[in-house]
């Protein structure tokens, strides 16, 4: 059945503000998913904030042509679909792989994330990195070691000078008395 031209420019819209938002993207194929799977798949991926859309692959050229994405040509053969990664990439990475793990008929080709393509071997590495929030944890405790070393070396020379003022204090005591 064929596709009405504005039904086309509509999505290559939609598309091209999708990439305009976030340029990291995946590529599945999803040959033999049955529309339970497909339905459980959406769900499991919106929940991460991954966008699936199934476009036709010419379409899908032409619209990464207008985008500056290249490279991709390659991956886009037989009934492949494009995953609008979410904010967090290892967490949407996770996802991913974790669904594509559990369904044989899912099967990722490729990545585009950060101007890079990468297969899946890649892509499973950054799947393997945690997330945002806990890579923020480790920056920011990374930054904090040296301060709370130095207070800690501070504060133990403060507190041998105090007892060494008390040991003073008490010996001139002694000697009065």
């Amino acid at each position: 059945m064929a596709t009405s031209r504005t039904k086309k420019s509509q999505t290559m819209e939609e598309v091209k503000m999708l990439l305009e938002k976030n340029r990291n993207i995946v590529l599945a194929e999803y040959r033999g998913l049955n529309v339970e799977k497909m339905t459980e798949m959406r769900t499991t991926l919106r929940k991460t904030g991954i966008k699936f859309k199934i476009l036709k692959n010419t379409l899908t050229k032409k619209i990464f042509q207008a985008a500056g994405i290249s490279n991709l040509e390659e991956y886009l053969q037989g009934p492949v679909g494009v995953g609008f990664l979410g904010e967090d990439v290892s967490v949407s990475a996770k996802t991913i792989l974790k669904f594509a793990k559990k369904n044989e008929f899912f099967i990722v080709k490729a990545a585009y994330i950060d101007g890079q393509v990468m297969e899946l071997e890649g892509f499973t590495a950054i799947a393997s990195l945690p997330s945002r929030e806990v890579m923020l944890g480790i920056l920011l405790g990374t930054l904090q070691a040296p301060i709370r070393g130095f207070m800690t070396v501070a504060e133990g020379n403060t507190q041998k000078l105090v007892y060494a003022l008390n040991a003073l204090k008490e010996q001139k005591e002694k000697q009065a008395a």
